[in-house]
């Protein structure tokens, strides 16, 4: 979609720091880092959030969740935390699925 930012970013029209890309996901550090750590992960495919996943998507899904593995592994974290955030009032604020992959400081539970 050529309205979507997270489209862009994927086909290269607006500039990203990528630490990972192939041909179904690519991966980039966020503009307002919320931990030392903060990557999204979205799938290059334009799906609005997780809600659109069916089991069509089931192996993209686990590519996304394995590049995030990837992501945090080469930042050298051992622990870390995944999000997936499903509709505004959840704190989605871009309508592209992605995952946030945080890590280098505590994390609090329960989050908000």
């Amino acid at each position: 979609m050529s309205d979507c930012l997270f489209c862009r970013i994927a086909a290269g029209t607006v500039p990203a720091t990528i630490v990972h890309s192939d041909d179904d996901v690519v991966a980039f550090r966020d503009v307002d880092p919320k931990a030392p750590t903060h990557v999204l992960v979205t799938p290059r495919e334009h799906l609005a959030s997780a809600a659109e996943l069916t089991t069509a998507h089931d192996a993209l899904w686990a590519r996304m969740l394995h590049v995030a593995q990837d992501v945090a592994q080469a930042d050298g974290r051992s622990d870390y935390r995944i999000v997936v955030n499903v509709g505004p009032q959840a704190g989605q604020s871009i309508e592209h699925l992605h995952l946030h992959v945080l890590g280098g400081r505590p994390m609090d539970w329960p989050p908000g």
